[in-house]
């Protein structure tokens, strides 16, 4: 084994090929290379903003035709966020409900309200006069 870096990638001279077949075969390698290596970008962009935008199963990333998305020049995804918005409104049960962080508040508590005498049997409201007689 080299210690050379690229030696994985460079193929060993072979006997009989000339130099122009080996730099059609180096080429197509490095198109397949930059081809997968593109899709795990574009993949991994996916798989951040779906977790961002709560999705429940990530194979719901399958369902996405990834080869009209492109990768920005710094290798981002800037149409991920669209992408899982467009998600979330053709397939919503693919994403968890609403987020327990929500910044919404509770309704407030009613106090519990007295029954009124009219609405008292006529054993409960003797009851409850009783009741009031003997704190007063």
């Amino acid at each position: 084994m080299t210690d050379e870096p690229n030696a994985i990638l460079t193929p060993a001279p072979q006997p009989g090929v000339d130099a122009e077949a080996r730099a059609t075969a180096l080429e197509l390698r490095l198109a397949e290379l930059e081809a997968t290596t593109t899709a795990r970008l574009i993949r991994a962009e996916l798989k951040t903003e779906a977790v961002r935008a709560g999705m429940v199963d990530l194979d719901g990333l399958k369902l996405i035709d990834i080869t009209s998305l492109k990768l920005d020049d710094d290798g981002n995804l800037p149409a991920a966020a669209e992408v899982m918005r467009q998600m979330r409104r053709a397939k919503p049960w693919l994403f968890g409900g609403a987020s327990t962080s929500s910044t919404s508040a509770a309704p407030p508590p009613t106090p519990p309200r007295p029954k009124l005498a009219t609405e008292m049997t006529d054993d409960e409201w003797r009851a409850a006069r009783a009741e009031l007689l003997k704190r007063a």
